[in-house]
């Protein structure tokens, strides 16, 4: 599903950015070090994993973390704000995630649930697989409210 509209059911993945979608394509520009914020990691997981739930998403931005700013999480708010789904999974970027999850407290009557990873997912041996396994876990079982998940643990926001 690649929109909000389309789908009747009631989680949406939010793409803004971060490590869980980058790629380092080859090439001369700085030494082949560069990185681009490519397609969101999800549809490529999702599809791996045959996710048999239908699901809506939204590329809001492709940022790196470092450069999310305050009216950056405005928008992420705004969305969610206006998302008819309950449950939403936002990818973001690891170094500011803690920054955006507060910014989106307060939200009523939804499960908002913050996610990336250390290594990006096009990468063999990243956590983003299970990362975003344990998001839908979380985003299908937790109360309303918002909550970063990493390696293993559901944190509330503070």
């Amino acid at each position: 599903m690649t929109d909000a509209a389309q789908s009747s059911d009631d989680l949406l993945f939010i793409q803004v950015g971060g490590t869980i979608d980058k790629d380092y394509p080859p090439g001369d520009a700085d030494h082949g070090y560069s990185f681009e914020i490519c397609d969101p990691a999800y549809q490529s997981v999702l599809a791996r994993v045959k996710f048999p739930v239908g699901w809506a998403e939204q590329s809001l931005m492709r940022l790196d973390s470092q450069d999310m700013e305050d009216p950056e999480r405005a928008k992420v708010r705004a969305a969610v704000e206006a998302a008819s789904q309950t449950r939403i999974i936002i990818t973001h970027g690891t170094d500011t995630m803690a920054k955006t999850a507060t910014a989106l407290v307060g939200i009523a009557d939804k499960i908002i649930v913050l996610t990336g990873a250390m290594l990006p997912e096009k990468f063999r041996d990243s956590d983003a697989d299970f990362n975003l396994g344990m998001a839908i876990a979380a985003a299908r079982l937790s109360p309303p409210g918002v909550y970063i998940v990493l390696n293993g643990t559901v944190t509330p926001a503070a």
